[in-house]
């Protein structure tokens, strides 16, 4: 198409997108007078190169993050390109309107990728990439739009630096270097700094720095001089220029050089005022040149320099990242472009640039998906464990089992680890389904008789592994939980990662989840039961982190066969529209697996597992009347069964409750209280109103996960469980230290039963 209808489709983007923001701050009433917000000069530096990538690049297979505060231009395009109606552009911000940052669950126009949390949106594609290609949905550019304060974050640079990235040929970063943040113009940006790391890390490079007019100009005489002053000069004196007037320009532009002084001289006003913003991130013709660069045998960063607010007349002020345009300062952007600050929606007037946005439309839109279904999955593959096992070995365990019970279902299963497969168990599992690589390598050791952990690496392998990067993981993870809704092609992704280190990456998990990824998080090993690592291995706070998950299901079980229920569970809940997400805790802590007291009887075993699977089963029941219960999670099921003996021998009968899921038993006490929707028969079943008696909760982790349980029959209780570091020693000691032992457990009951 021509530049000119490409400039006409530009500048209705512009329009449109500031016209999104100024209509919810200052047409839209607002009755509260809290502040809506919105980011009209962030979008703007991005205008011309979403316009050029949308109208002129992108393919119906590609998938394009677009940065947080760029929201308005997308919604804008998806207008021209039919896919948003007018009337929604009204409702930025507004409950049940278009969102403050793209989002895939919740905007009514297509977004591919949430953005919002800073780094996150920008390395999605990424992980994208590799779970398109494992389900081996076609092909695909997956392109990032990353602000280029964003690479300030650790995860970006997580992500590039991962070695199977080096090999997504299908990555493509547009950096918007406007060199602003949300305070200030950034003094050193650094941008060959980064360009040199991106370099080093085997990604192409590409730089779109001037625009034509510049490019012409420093042909001129003088225009070296032009160039190496506009290279040389500081970030702020950059856009220090960009305020100035052409009388200004002429005088700060030259500095003490003769020949750019008569270059400058020879300029007019508007020439020399478009020609100190004319950089190549708003240049058509520049970023056309740039997108048909790209190698798609490595990943591409693409270096775009725009100016922030480009367009507007906040355009280059220091303290733009919010400010919004003032009526006036609307109705001459209206005037500016063409539109009708009266109509601001009103169609393109210009039949060529209407017919383009209806092909490009066309050519853009996609089929809806339709989701296959999982192959169906047991619910008890009927193993009952015995001896001494860990609920950590029990998820490798499990795993194998079903690719024996449930052969089709378990091909969907994919797991991950950043680097701990071995030390969680897993090896077993990755010796059978083998580790997913997108061509095969061969295998060294494979004649090697002394190697137990076999790395068979091909495209039809199930577990990937990265590096030691918990934000990559679960990255990762979110992505793969997303395929269901991306190409219809559900999977089964398990994440395994030492749980002290769940709260590293809890913000890209929760995102994953806001984003629509459904998946499987094993935090193990768990608590102060990983006794001789120390304080610093030593979980506290993931209990109460996966009670307070939204679209997340907590398990913590106690025996082996707990987690190959909960296991299964969680697994039936993902790869579907409404499914949720599963965060099971599991502990290196060995127990004796007699003491979980397996039911003989079908239907007995039945109604135990049904009771696991919703959150609470009774462990132990006196046959008088308890004097006290002590309800209990995890690891310290031993521990409370000791107590509860001697208890009964001091003539206190005691029950015991081993609670699997607090958020579960939260919900059935919230849907018995009128608020919320979840099936309350589960207290009824594991806390009856006709044996309440004082309570003693125990838990390695925070005391206060199981609290809220005293409230079920309102009856006296103690809380006991971790509320400080720990430190390194024997398993006794340390439960000694943080009063986990029976000793603890038996005095807490004595003082509540009073």
């Amino acid at each position: 198409m021509s530049d000119d209808v490409l400039r006409t489709i530009e500048q209705r983007v512009l329009w449109l997108a500031t016209a999104i923001v100024h209509h919810a701050n200052r047409v839209r009433p607002n009755p509260s007078g809290l502040k809506v917000g919105g980011h009209q000069a962030s979008s703007a530096s991005m205008v011309t190169i979403m316009t050029a990538l949308w109208f002129e690049h992108l393919r119906r297979e590609d998938r394009v993050s677009v940065k947080p505060h760029a929201s308005p231009v997308l919604h804008a395009i998806n207008h021209l390109l039919g896919e948003l109606p007018a009337e929604k552009l009204e409702t930025l911000r507004e409950f049940g309107g278009l969102q403050s940052y793209p989002s895939r669950s919740k905007d009514p126009d297509p977004v591919d990728y949430s953005t919002g949390s800073v780094g996150i949106g920008a390395t999605a594609p990424i992980w994208g990439a590799i779970a398109r290609r494992y389900v081996r949905a076609g092909e695909g550019r997956q392109y990032s739009l990353v602000g280029d304060a964003e690479l300030d974050e650790g995860a970006c640079w997580e992500a590039v630096l991962d070695p199977m990235v080096g090999d997504l040929g299908e990555i493509v970063w547009i950096v918007d270097l406007n060199r602003q943040s949300l305070d200030r113009v950034v003094p050193n940006i650094g941008a060959t700094r980064l360009q040199g790391m991106f370099d080093a890390a085997g990604w192409q490079v590409l730089t779109v720095k001037y625009g034509a007019l510049l490019e012409e100009l420093f042909t001129r005489p003088g225009g070296d001089a032009l160039r190496a002053r506009i290279d040389e000069m500081p970030n702020p004196e950059y856009q220090r220029l960009l305020r100035c007037t052409p009388a200004q320009l002429r005088e700060r532009l030259p500095g003490d050089d003769a020949k750019l002084a008569e270059l400058v001289a020879g300029l007019d006003d508007p020439t020399l005022h478009a020609a100190i913003r004319n950089l190549g991130g708003h240049d058509l013709s520049a970023l056309r040149t740039a997108f048909a660069a790209i190698d798609d045998t490595r990943p591409t960063v693409v270096f775009a320099y725009t100016v922030k607010g480009h367009g507007l007349a906040s355009e280059g002020h220091p303290q733009n990242h919010s400010s919004l345009l003032t009526h006036e300062q609307f109705a001459e952007l209206a005037a500016a472009v063409g539109a009708d600050v009266e109509d601001p929606w009103a169609p393109l007037a210009d039949d060529a640039a209407a017919a383009v946005c209806a092909e490009v439309g066309e050519r853009l839109r996609r089929e809806p998906v339709t989701v296959e279904a999982v192959p169906a999955l047991p619910t008890d593959i009927g193993r009952t464990p015995s001896g001494t096992a860990t609920t950590q070995a029990a998820l490798g365990r499990a795993l194998l089992d079903l690719t024996r019970a449930a052969p089709e279902a378990a091909k969907r299963v994919v797991t991950l680890c950043p680097d701990v497969s071995s030390s969680t168990n897993l090896g077993g599992w990755v010796n059978k389904v083998g580790v997913w690589a997108a061509r095969e390598q061969v295998d060294w050791f494979a004649d090697d008789p002394e190697t137990i952990l076999h790395w068979r690496e091909r495209p039809d392998g199930q577990h990937l592994e990265l590096g030691i990067a918990e934000t990559n993981l679960v990255g990762l993870l979110g992505e793969l939980g997303a395929t269901w809704s991306r190409w219809g092609a559900p999977l089964l992704p398990i994440g395994v990662l030492y749980d002290p280190f769940v709260e590293r990456a809890l913000e890209p998990w929760s995102f994953g989840m806001y984003a629509g990824g459904q998946s499987i998080l094993v935090g193990t090993p768990s608590g102060v039961a990983l006794a001789p690592e120390g304080g610093a291995h030593q979980s506290i706070t993931t209990p109460s982190v996966g009670l307070e998950q939204p679209d997340c299901t907590s398990y913590e079980p106690a025996f082996a066969i707990d987690v190959e229920w909960t296991l299964l569970a969680s697994l039936a809940r993902l790869g579907r529209p409404g499914g949720r997400s599963a965060y099971l805790r599991l502990s290196t802590r060995p127990v004796d697996q007699s003491l979980a007291a397996m039911p003989a009887d079908p239907a007995a075993r039945e109604r135990r597992r049904r009771q696991v699977v919703a959150g609470a089963y009774p462990l132990r029941r006196s046959a008088a009347a308890p004097a006290v219960t002590i309800a209990v999670m995890g690891a310290v099921v031993p521990e409370a069964l000791a107590a509860a003996e001697r208890l009964e021998a001091q003539g206190h009968p005691c029950d015991v409750v081993c609670v699997t899921s607090p958020g579960l038993v939260f919900d059935a006490v919230q849907a018995r209280a009128g608020r919320g929707d979840a099936e309350s028969w589960i207290l009824d079943a594991a806390f009856p109103a006709r044996r309440a008696a004082p309570l003693v909760t125990v838990l390695d982790g925070h005391p206060h996960t199981l609290a809220f349980l005293a409230g079920i029959n309102r009856v006296p209780a103690t809380h006991l469980g971790v509320s400080r570091f720990g430190q390194s020693g024997d398993l006794e000691s340390v439960f000694r230290h943080h009063g986990l032992d029976a000793d603890s457990i038996v005095g807490a009951a004595l003082d509540v039963v009073g």
